[in-house]
């Protein structure tokens, strides 16, 4: 069969593959640094398992090896599939695959050695932060090349997340990336003071805005309707939601800055802004949600709709919650806490980790020919582990975080402070233990998952999925 008559299923299977086991890493990661925050024995007097050594390691696995592996994944396949066509290149595709790998592993070897810039999210050091432009620009060429040559007149909504993502990554990596190397191994921002904060945090807000929401607002519009077999709610609203979100997320970072050397204006400018984001937010939420219309049933025997619906409810959850945390008054209680994390994780764990797991176990059993998993059981399983770990979690922060603000803020009647800072740590441990507990459940569901790819995938090669003959340009 004519190889340019078929879609490339084999990069999809690769990113695929790759998402879950980067995802059991990187989870492996968090549950170690979270039992040392309860424990802090366990980084044994080594400076390599230290918790500052590894707490950018894991955020770093999670968001760029599990989170974008899922990505790649899921945008080579929504593109082929929506446009009709085969990738642009299937050698850049390869390039990109392989080229992340070499990513992942750089930042696998040089974060637990201290080989770091420091910048939350962009710790890598300028050699391999250069190895991201190159990857990502190849990623970008075969992304819109593939656009460009397709044989549908129509991009469809999914593509427009896609593509947004990869365009605000660039420029984002690009601008908070400019940095003065002193060595091989260590580089100085071009930005100083509260410039650099700025900077940072523009960058840092919106690799969550667009990495970890529009990305994933892709894999909603295409594959929540395609596994529920229902059209998307409103292709009105999913146009207006994508232009709504795009065009606000871009100025809410400096809410991260309140009560900071940051001018005041622009501390409320973020804020104003943060909260305006709420609603395309919900636009969206609501519209995957509603998608669902006339197919309710189908959550009682289908764990992958489970994943992809549950994973919109800690979208709206994340969504609501960070514009009221970025008001100045409830920053006041909610900064530097472990409310913070409570949020963060409800986004990561709830949001991300369930709309990429679902998507994954969507695309998997079509790799290798299939309608479904090995175990459509143990993807049940896995779902109600990972969801009781999540409640945990998230419960066990908000209500630390709550805490932490409240001792931190009490004074005695002589204004001097009535808990000691070593106080709130100590008041702190129960939640950290039960926060270690919900990690090791979710930990868990991702072991099931990685075992229900193995048995699903064994000993079966890749698919080849013939592009339909019209589109193609026969007859």
């Amino acid at each position: 069969m004519d190889q340019a008559l078929n879609y490339n299923y084999k990069i999809v299977k690769q990113f695929a593959i790759a998402t879950v086991v980067w995802g059991i890493i990187g989870m492996l990661v968090g549950v170690i640094i979270a039992a040392q925050l309860a424990w802090p024995a366990l980084n044994l007097d080594i400076p390599w398992l230290t918790y500052g050594r590894l707490r950018p390691l894991h955020t770093n696995a999670v968001i760029f090896a599990f989170g974008i592996c899922g990505l790649f994944a899921t945008s080579y396949y929504v593109v082929q599939r929506t446009c009709q066509v085969r990738l642009f290149s299937d050698k850049l595709a390869a390039f990109t695959f392989w080229g992340w790998q070499a990513v992942i592993l750089s930042a696998v070897v040089t974060l637990p050695l201290g080989l770091t810039r420091g910048k939350e999210y962009a710790e890598l050091e300028w050699p391999i932060s250069i190895l991201i432009a190159v990857v990502w620009i190849s990623y970008a060429i075969v992304f819109f090349g593939t656009l460009i040559k397709r044989k549908v007149k129509h991009i469809y909504v999914a593509n427009w997340f896609f593509a947004g993502y990869i365009l605000a990554v660039t420029i984002l990596h690009v601008v908070n990336g400019a940095s003065m190397p002193a060595s091989l191994f260590k580089s100085y921002s071009v930005y100083s003071g509260v410039q650099d904060a700025m900077i940072q945090w523009w960058y840092g807000h919106n690799a969550v805005g667009f990495i970890l929401t529009a990305g994933y607002l892709g894999m909603v519009y295409y594959f929540i309707p395609k596994q529920a077999e229902r059209p998307v709610y409103s292709y009105r609203l999913s146009i207006v939601h994508f232009w709504a979100l795009i065009f606000t997320y871009m100025w809410a970072g400096p809410h991260h800055l309140h009560y900071t050397a940051l001018p005041d204006w622009t501390q409320s400018l973020g804020m104003v802004f943060s909260l305006i984001l709420l609603a395309p937010s919900w636009g969206g939420m609501i519209n995957g949600i509603m998608t669902l219309s006339g197919a309710w049933h189908k959550l009682r025997t289908d764990p992958i709709l489970k994943f992809m619906i549950v994973s919109l409810s800690f979208y709206g959850i994340a969504t609501f919650e960070g514009p009221m945390m970025s008001i100045k008054t409830v920053n006041a209680l909610s900064h530097y806490t472990d409310w913070n994390v409570a949020h963060v994780h409800g986004g990561a764990l709830g949001w991300v980790g369930f709309i990429t797991m679902g998507s994954i176990y969507y695309l998997l059993p079509r790799m290798a020919g299939e309608t479904k998993m090995w175990s459509t059981k143990l993807i049940d399983v896995h779902f109600w582990v990972a969801t009781i770990g999540i409640v945990l979690y998230i419960a066990a922060m908000w209500i630390a975080g709550v805490m932490q603000g409240l001792m931190w803020r009490a004074v005695n009647p002589d204004g001097t402070l009535t808990y000691t800072f070593v106080e709130s740590v100590k008041a702190t441990y129960p939640y950290y233990v039960v926060r270690f507990g919900g990690g090791l459940l979710y930990l868990t569901g991702m072991c099931l998952m990685g075992y229900n790819t193995y048995m699903t995938l064994r000993n079966r090669a890749t698919v080849t999925a013939r592009i339909p003959a019209l589109a193609a340009g026969h007859a």
